[in-house]
């Protein structure tokens, strides 16, 4: 079994080449932005010619949140144009494919858990272009697992655990918001979900295409994550909560992103740690 993943260099990316050596029932094949510019659909069609992979995870996304509100094309040339083309190429090839998606397609209104069948309402244009994404798998190619996920952390690549653990080592004091509410996702956790996915058998998956959300369990305000991250890395900070509008950003951010993982977990038979859990295992992994 042939698996191409595009943006390897990337966080995903790379964690699942930090855990790909445990699974050698699959060849995977990791491609850089350099090596497959997915907003190329001339350069799509080289790369799936000469790999004829069965499975793609699109790792390769515009990420830039505060960004995206004024690299409207950029945003759009990656998260839908790119995400078009691979949705061709797939189809042609007849390769499945595994798409991630994010919490940001949902205005954040919402009180409960968010469903795959709840109707997205993006607020920024990082959401928006994410949404347009996926509505172009759906349209194109049927074979599709589209996964919206939230808040994914590692020690690979930019984000939130890697900013505070560098802000804490620089810093006596630190603000951070404690009014959105979402859940951190150990990027290594959700690699190994995908990969479970894919080794799915196959006479079963024709009736499980579609959308599925993925986190860890429970959820916490980016104050608790800070705080969690500064207590296992020992590190002494005074840290301080403060309220969305007295941080203002370009980009307006869910204030509630908590995803439902009832259909993944029933479907998939997967059992998913807690984030403070799986936030203490990682730490222990060798960073690389």
């Amino acid at each position: 079994m042939v698996v191409l993943v595009t943006g390897a260099n990337g966080q995903l990316g790379q964690a699942l080449q930090f855990i790909y050596g445990d699974y050698p029932e699959i060849q995977f094949v990791f491609c850089s932005s350099s090596e497959l510019d997915i907003t190329k659909l001339n350069v799509c069609s080289s790369v799936f010619k000469k790999i004829k992979p069965n499975y793609c995870i699109n790792a390769a996304a515009y990420t830039a949140v505060d960004k995206a509100e004024v690299e409207l094309k950029k945003a759009f040339e990656i998260n839908v144009k790119g995400v078009e083309n691979l949705a061709n190429v797939c189809k042609e090839y007849n390769t499945i494919l595994i798409h991630i998606s994010t919490d940001f397609v949902f205005d954040g209104q919402s009180s409960k858990a968010y469903t795959e069948k709840d109707i997205p309402n993006p607020k920024g244009v990082y959401g928006r272009t994410k949404l347009d994404g996926e509505q172009k798998i759906q349209n194109i190619w049927d074979k599709h697992f589209i996964i919206r996920t939230s808040w994914v952390y590692s020690h690979f690549g930019n984000n939130f655990m890697k900013t505070m653990i560098g802000l804490g080592n620089e810093r006596e004091s630190l603000s951070v918001v404690n009014d959105q509410i979402g859940t951190p996702t150990n990027a290594v956790d959700l690699s190994r979900v995908l990969i479970k996915i894919i080794l799915f058998p196959n006479d079963k998956r024709q009736k499980v295409f579609g959308i599925y959300n993925f986190s860890n369990e429970g959820f916490c305000s980016w104050f608790d994550f800070a705080k969690e991250i500064f207590r296992i890395n020992n590190i002494q900070i005074d840290l301080k909560p403060i309220s969305t509008s007295s941080y203002p950003t370009p980009a307006e951010r869910p204030k509630y992103s908590v995803l439902d993982k009832t259909k993944i977990k029933t479907i998939f038979d997967i059992e998913i740690s807690e984030w403070k859990d799986s936030l203490h295992i990682f730490n222990k992994y060798k960073k690389i």
